[in-house]
């Protein structure tokens, strides 16, 4: 059984593109509302966390949805076509409405700005757990860990074009007002170069009938562990998946505090302008990039939870090594480079197994269904973890972020400890075995 690599980079363009839109918005939506907007941290993280909160209904309600879709361009597509058009109109309407505000402030501005982001985070809700059900609609249960290392991988290269091109036009901080119109006009090019390539190049109900036949002709590969007689999940199995879920949302709320304010938290502790903090994130994205593969690779090999434990120790860890170094030094060094080369591989060995051991807990025609479960719980995380985040960078000291990450991060490290099923059947292989995938 072998893995079809340039497939499964196609369909990662869909993620590539919902990759791009949320680093730039967890990016730039924080400095907009602080800076331009004058609102507080507290304020603005709790507006950050409303894309977490239409994120809770909207992804399982079309995951759902999408899969009774009966369209003639599969389940999934028809929604990433809709949702990718709806958001790139929108999204080019916020940076023309802050540099309006900017111009001449009026509170009916500030209000056409939310308007227009509530609409904005509804259209991308709409595609997110459809594009993301694809890969498990078209892949053998036992390969799932390898494509999603690659769908990990095509939105990672997403996240780093965004950053790669907003540290060429944002070299050095300004006092000034600045404009991110062309920013947002890029990225939305991107999202629609990435639409054109699936809708052109993935050809959804043909691959689907594939998988069909795939698991009529080997039905070993895709007993469920989840279902009994295809129905009710075993109180055992329920219990992992709890447990699971849960994990979930504590490696959330660790690493989304994390992403969510260090555009901030490095303009204020470290005195780094936008282009210096994103960096940072670029050499993290850059970590990550460079292991989805050997992890998915590892998770073959020794199993996904195994694999997922080690990222949530190596995460945690990282975290307060980096909050141990500001309480040394109140000015960025080159070595904390290194702390986040390891927060991406950890970042890696975490998300490339999460999701394949949410939905080896189901049956086919539920993929889009457990999908949207699995972002229901690392969304309801990130629905506090802004504002809890940003309060107490307010009212106790910016330098809490990373202590803050971490404790969380540990404690998801504890709670898969008690996730028993829902791991892949480790296949041990030999040498370049290991890497033996068909183009």
């Amino acid at each position: 059984m072998k893995l079809n690599n340039k497939r499964t980079i196609l369909i990662g363009f869909a993620f590539l593109s919902i990759c791009a839109f949320w680093q730039m918005y967890d990016n730039l939506i924080p400095l907009i509302l602080t800076n331009t907007f004058h609102m507080n941290e507290t304020l603005s993280g709790a507006i950050m966390s409303a894309d977490n909160v239409l994120a809770l209904f909207l992804l399982p309600l079309f995951g759902g949805i999408s899969d009774r879709c009966k369209s003639r361009l599969g389940r999934r597509r028809p929604f990433i076509l809709v949702g990718t058009l709806s958001a790139v109109v929108l999204m080019i309407g916020l940076p023309l409405l802050a540099d309006s505000f900017h111009a001449s402030p009026a509170p009916g501005k500030l209000a056409a700005f939310v308007a227009v982001l509530g609409l904005l985070l509804i259209a991308m809700g709409t595609y997110r757990s459809p594009a993301v059900a694809l890969m498990p609609d078209v892949t053998p249960k036992p390969l799932r860990s390898k494509a999603n290392a690659i769908i990990n991988l095509m939105g990672a290269v997403g996240g780093i074009l965004y950053l790669l091109v907003t540290t060429f036009l944002y070299k050095t901080k300004s006092d000034h007002y600045i404009s991110y119109l062309p920013l947002f006009a890029i990225v939305g090019g991107i999202m629609l170069a990435a639409l054109a390539i699936v809708m052109v190049f993935v050809n959804e109900p043909r691959l689907v009938a594939q998988q069909q036949r795939y698991e009529q002709a080997h039905p070993e590969d895709n007993l469920t562990q989840a279902t009994e007689n295809g129905e009710v999940l075993p109180k055992d199995v329920k219990s992992s998946l709890s447990f699971l879920l849960c994990s979930i949302a504590l490696w959330f709320i660790g690493y989304n505090g994390v992403t969510t304010w260090f555009s901030v938290y490095a303009q204020n502790t470290w005195n780094m302008s936008l282009g210096q903090a994103n960096t940072c994130l670029t050499i993290a994205t850059a970590g990550a990039i460079v292991s989805y593969i050997p992890v998915g690779s590892v998770a073959s090999r020794i199993g996904r939870r195994k694999t997922i434990r080690f990222g949530t120790l190596l995460l945690s860890c990282s975290f307060f090594a980096a909050f141990a170094y500001t309480l040394v030094s109140s000015a960025f060094s080159p070595i904390l480079y290194v702390l986040f080369v390891l927060v991406g591989i950890a970042w890696a060995a975490i998300n490339v197994n999460s999701l394949p051991m949410v939905v080896e807990m189901c049956k086919g025609s539920e993929v889009g269904k457990f999908t949207g479960l699995y972002y229901t719980f690392s969304m309801s995380a990130q629905i506090m973890t802004p504002i809890v985040a940003g309060w107490l960078m307010n009212h106790v000291d910016y330098k809490a972020l990373f202590p803050y990450a971490a404790i969380f991060v540990f404690t998801s490290f504890v709670t898969m400890g008690f996730v028993l099923h829902g791991d892949n059947r480790v296949e041990v292989k030999k040498g370049l075995e290991t890497y033996d995938v068909e183009d």
